[in-house]
């Protein structure tokens, strides 16, 4: 079923990670359906630009509110969920998209790591969408995680990021079970490779990158990696009435490649 050019109406929405990747690509395409928009990145620059491509492509113009924010600093993420209902006095969407990726194994991955990877893909979630919850009670609303293809497979030389992904998906699974008499959906999405810029900054070099990419193209049986815009049109989806009578999904969005054999 295609999206309705109003599809999300008036319809208040959070996305983390906003001024870059799939967080960017997903904040236009709810802009461009009526949303109003609460915005957080590191990067103010770009999230800027995030804004304005918002703004110029809603219907009504409306500007998306922005934070620059470090979700691991519970200040921040409370001055965040405070302004967003200030600002629009009640939260509809909430799209958890902010995260990181490094590279390491058992043998060579720091404690210092593991909590970083921790402390921003799985305990900022955990506390922003702690105080979001209330706010999305009130409104019947809906939680969408952004997770990964790597919380669903096993995959060598990134156990961290794995492990984080993997506790967020029971994260989806768990609260889902536990907001669902309260009319509020949870699922998350897990993306193969995306064009996006989290392997460079996982630590990968151009040529490294490229390798990755061309590699990538064997690796998902649809013989390519995802563009942010197809994984941005499942969140839309998940969040959306379309999706009605869905919740604790974790939704593939990885050209087959949580299905097919190790290559």
């Amino acid at each position: 079923m295609p999206f309705k050019s109003d599809e999300f109406l008036n319809k208040v929405v959070l996305v983390t990670g906003a001024s870059s990747g799939i967080g960017a690509v997903t904040a236009i395409l709810f802009s461009k359906l009526g949303a109003k928009l609460s915005l957080t990145g590191r990067n103010i620059i770009n999230l800027e630009k995030t804004s304005q491509d918002c703004e110029n492509v809603s219907h009504n113009k409306y500007k998306p509110i922005m934070f620059k924010a470090e979700l691991t600093h519970d200040k921040d993420v409370e001055n965040l969920v405070k302004e967003t209902i200030k600002t629009y006095s009640k939260l509809d969407i909430l799209i958890n998209n902010a995260g990181i990726l490094e590279t390491g194994s058992i043998e060579n991955t720091t404690l210092e790591q593991y909590d970083r990877l921790f402390n921003i893909n799985v305990r900022s979630v955990y506390y922003l969408t702690m105080l979001s919850v209330p706010y999305l009670i009130e409104s019947k609303g809906s939680i969408v995680n952004v997770s990964s293809v790597n919380g669903i497979r096993s995959f060598p030389g990134v156990l961290a990021y794995n492990m984080s992904k993997s506790a967020l998906d029971q994260f989806t699974r768990c609260i889902a079970l536990e907001l669902a008499s309260k009319n509020v959906r949870v699922n998350s999405v897990n993306p193969g490779v995306t064009l996006t810029e989290l392997q460079k900054r996982g630590g990968l070099q151009e040529g490294e990158y490229n390798n990755f990419l061309e590699k990538s193209k064997g690796t998902h049986p649809m013989g390519r990696v995802a563009n942010p815009i197809e994984v941005a049109n499942i969140i839309a989806f998940l969040a959306s009435e379309n999706a009605s009578f869905v919740t604790g999904v974790n939704m593939p969005v990885d050209g087959g490649r949580s299905v097919a054999g190790l290559r």
